[in-house]
């Protein structure tokens, strides 16, 4: 079975300019996560799909493979995820080997673990089309999330069959943390939910933080010295 792990950085962002190539704890961010593919051992290949020169030499330097700078259309900040991922491996299997599995790791989320990439690919079996990653949520659309309706008053999103009387009785959800996803290649679409088969490896809260702001950096920058007992 060919494996590939693809990673997607785009150079620009509006919250932190210049995030995947940060430094965070002396090695850019994205460094993080391609040495988790490479300490996975799953992928035949690691790939980064970036548009941005900077990000193309720092992956290369820390052993990942940049074919291309990613198409300006792919590279904006309302370009959807799916069809750059879909881009990238048309061009490895254009250019390098057939691909059976596809494992996405998000360069903003350096707090997972190589187990929970374990996990997950352990996850997708001929009954599943694709897995993805979550922390049970705090907030719970049949307890205590409210949308307004056409009237303009609001009602909870969920109404439960039966009224809960605690978040922890409501029945469980889980918050999407974008760190890990896994398809086959035959079920890679252009949208996640176009296939039902979906399970969930859930991560804590804490290796659940995607970077996206200043203090985000500096959250994770914090809970990995104090893993790491420098605090």
């Amino acid at each position: 079975m060919n494996t590939i792990i693809t990673i997607c950085a785009r150079g620009g962002s509006q919250g932190l300019p210049g995030k995947n190539i940060r430094p965070l704890l002396g090695k850019p961010l994205i460094a993080w996560t391609i040495e988790q593919a490479q300490r996975s051992g799953l992928a035949r290949g690691i790939y980064v799909s970036t548009d941005d020169e900077q990000i193309a030499e720092v992956a290369r330097a820390h052993g990942a493979t940049v074919p291309f700078v990613r198409p300006a259309e792919l590279a904006t900040s309302t370009a959807a995820k799916l069809p750059v991922i879909q881009h990238l491996v048309e061009w490895v299997e254009a250019n390098d080997m057939p691909v059976d599995r596809i494992i996405d790791l998000d360069p903003t989320s350096p707090l997972r673990e190589v187990s929970d990439i374990v996990a997950c690919n352990a996850l997708l079996d001929e009954d599943t089309d694709a897995v993805i990653t979550g922390y049970e949520s705090d907030k719970n659309p049949y307890f205590n999330m409210v949308e307004q309706k056409p009237g303009g008053f609001y009602e909870r999103v969920c109404p439960p069959a039966s009224e809960v009387a605690g978040r922890q009785l409501a029945p469980r959800v889980y918050a999407m943390n974008a760190s890990i996803y896994v398809w086959h290649r035959r079920t890679l679409a252009s949208s996640l939910w176009a296939h039902p088969r979906i399970r969930l490896h859930v991560m804590p809260r804490e290796r659940s933080i995607d970077i996206d702001h200043p203090l985000d950096f500096e959250f994770v920058e914090l809970l990995m010295k104090r893993q790491k007992g420098t605090t």
